[in-house]
């Protein structure tokens, strides 16, 4: 059964009649994302540092912010995160509350990357933002007091398949110095074929048209949906990437592609750990204040990275 706080609160969304942020054009969308994280998502926890900063990217440039969870001035591993959002909606402040939570019970610094947004920013725009900032925290590790050996790469949705593409196109070019990928439901697949798309397409949130109407803003009409930087499940080559942990949500229209990326990752000899939480829906994890389970979820995904970062 789906979770019972889950439910609750998509009673209360359909109760209030809440558009869904799909009928919306991208703008109003992302104002609508942004104002709505403040039933799901608790007050923010206290860090002991949050400095936003401006760094150069392959389109201009773009703003991250730096976490540290507990006081110090030691050097610290790094997690690179990737909010999600469809490639279309999403910020550094939507996702603040998951990337305190990590920094605090995982002990490592958290770099939030703002990537550009589409359909202002096509593919493969987020991609190379994405790999342009994992690149730059590495060759700054020193003024941010991290580790440049002790870095790993996470993200939620949109942003897991990111950190997905990003671990692979570094292999690519020689540069495996990432220790670990978190995904968080990613987005696997732009093919929509996998059997949880029937399944959960409808009342569980995220739905078939959202999904579509993401794909469609990001990829635009000539992007090819198979090339690997949209579909990493279609990469030709998952041997030798950093080690994953892959969560899903049992209700998730992306759950088996996320599944199945674990799996291919698996069969290709890159160690992975999949977790499914069979109760919840797709972007649970950024709900803490209503679903109580989002909590074990979060510290799992902290006490994997912090045991991949030393």
């Amino acid at each position: 059964m789906l979770d019972p706080n889950a439910a609750a609160m998509l009673k209360l969304i359909a109760d209030k009649g809440i558009p869904p942020m799909h009928a919306e054009p991208p703008p109003q969308a992302r104002l609508s994302y942004r104002s709505r994280r403040f039933y799901a998502q608790p007050e923010p926890p206290v860090v002991s540092l949050i400095h936003d900063k401006r760094i150069p990217g392959p389109g201009g440039d773009l703003g991250i912010r730096i976490y540290r969870g507990a006081p110090g001035d030691d050097t610290r591993g790094a997690l690179v995160f990737f909010h999600g959002g469809g490639w279309v909606i999403g910020d550094l402040d939507t996702h603040d509350i998951a990337c305190r939570q990590l920094a605090l019970a995982g002990g490592f610094s958290v770099i939030s990357v703002d990537y550009r947004l589409a359909p202002e920013h096509r593919f493969p725009a987020a991609v190379d933002d994405s790999i342009a900032a994992t690149r730059w925290v590495r060759d700054n590790a020193h003024s941010l007091r991290i580790d440049p050996d002790r870095i790993a790469v996470g993200g939620d949705s949109a942003g897991g398949n990111l950190a997905a593409v990003v671990s692979i196109a570094l292999r690519d070019a020689g540069q495996s110095w990432l220790r670990f990928q978190l995904l968080i439901y990613p987005a696997t697949d732009m093919r929509q074929v996998a059997d949880s798309h029937r399944r959960n397409g409808e009342g569980y949130l995220l739905t078939t048209d959202a999904i579509r109407w993401f794909r469609e803003h990001y990829m635009g009409p000539e992007a090819d949906i198979a090339d690997w930087r949209a579909s990493p499940l279609l990469a030709a080559n998952l041997s030798g990437l950093p080690p994953a942990l892959v969560i899903t949500a049992g209700f998730d229209p992306l759950r088996d592609e996320g599944r199945q990326y674990a799996d291919a990752l698996s069969a290709a000899g890159t160690r992975a750990q999949y977790v499914c939480f069979e109760r919840q829906l797709h972007g649970f994890i950024n709900m803490t204040r209503v679903i109580p389970e989002a909590h074990t979820a979060v510290r799992l995904a902290a006490d994997a990275c912090a045991r991949a970062l030393g």
